[in-house]
């Protein structure tokens, strides 16, 4: 005896078919969720790495102007000046120093540390206090070209160009100018 088959009714079919439609209209968003998500990261990511490095500050080199764990953003550029904040690598490390002199310019600091480049006294308005720190390159000093003079912002304890182990940086191994400061919210702003 063959068993009849029920068919179904219009009702069913009617919910059977808006169930399928739902299935793939949710895979359909979940998908272009998904790749959106994807691409935004990427960019990210590019925009990170070739642009606008995020960088997080460790040691109290730059204090007071940069503290330990605070994040920061650098802008991928070549053109520096004396003042600018900039981040470049050392030893398989990245330091943050300010640029002091740049090529050709000749440095000399004195016993209290003041610095002058050029002849001309230094404003340094970002310092709590001037210290000669760890010296030993014969004063005054020409930096040499397509380098830069870079010195912490606390000159007792910084190890910088006044140092032959650092030495002047060459303008390949400066990763870009610290421009703004994300972290913590409390000093959100560009930094100076």
């Amino acid at each position: 005896m063959k068993r009849q088959t029920e068919m179904p009714r219009l009702e069913q079919m009617e919910s059977e078919l808006k169930r399928v439609k739902y299935k793939r209209r949710y895979r359909s968003v979940l998908r272009s969720t998904v790749y959106a998500l994807i691409t935004v990261a990427a960019a990210a990511v590019l925009v990170a790495t070739l642009w606008m490095p995020v960088l997080q500050i460790y040691g109290a080199s730059m204090s007071p102007t940069l503290e330990e764990g605070e994040i920061i953003l650098s802008l991928k550029t070549g053109q520096f000046a004396p003042g600018d904040i900039v981040a470049f690598y050392y030893n398989n490390k990245i330091l943050i120093k300010r640029v002091i002199a740049g090529p050709g310019q000749w440095v000399n600091i004195t016993e209290d540390g003041s610095v002058y480049v050029d002849d001309r006294l230094l404003e340094e308005p970002y310092l709590h206090e001037k210290a000669l720190g760890e010296c030993d390159i014969e004063l005054p000093y020409q930096v040499p070209d397509e380098r830069y003079f870079v010195m912490g912002d606390h000159r007792a304890t910084s190890v910088d160009s006044r140092s032959t182990a650092v030495g002047c940086v060459a303008e390949e191994h400066i990763v870009g100018r610290i421009a703004f400061r994300v972290w913590p919210l409390k000093g959100f702003g560009p930094v100076r």
